[in-house]
């Protein structure tokens, strides 16, 4: 039995198999994910788990090089943009409208579903790499 990181087998083997420049999205309970993705369904009930962890959790474990965010996050979710801001330190931040990160979805090599209902509670994460390759 693994010791600690993240426990889901699913959700580990996609993080596992990301390469340099691959597309993680962690998104809320409504975002519509295309029947094509490798959906990695973690959602239980309205707000288990909430967005935030599983971004923390993922963090732990991912190389980020950069992420992309609905512009609409800043206006509708204004606390929580505040708090993705504070876990992504001083990764970059790109922005897109929500039509367009829908567009995104169906070239993430992995869409990790939460309990989260506030709106706009999604992301891209763009793998980068270890200093062991550079």
């Amino acid at each position: 039995m693994k010791k600690y990181g993240i426990l889901n087998g699913q959700l580990s083997k996609t993080i596992a198999e990301l390469g340099h420049t691959d597309m993680l999205v962690i998104c809320d309970a409504g975002l519509p994910i295309p029947v094509t993705s490798n959906r990695v369904d973690l959602a239980l009930k309205k707000g288990i788990p909430p967005f935030i962890d599983t971004l923390r959790a993922v963090l732990q474990e991912l190389v980020i090089e950069r992420v992309i965010l609905a512009e609409e996050i800043k206006v509708e979710s204004p606390v929580l943009y505040q708090e993705i801001r504070n876990e992504l330190d001083s990764i970059p931040v790109s922005f897109v409208s929500h039509r367009n990160f829908k567009q995104l979805l169906p070239e993430a090599k992995g869409v990790v579903r939460t309990g989260e209902f506030t709106p706009y509670a999604n992301i891209i994460l763009i793998s980068g790499i270890t200093g062991l390759f550079s």
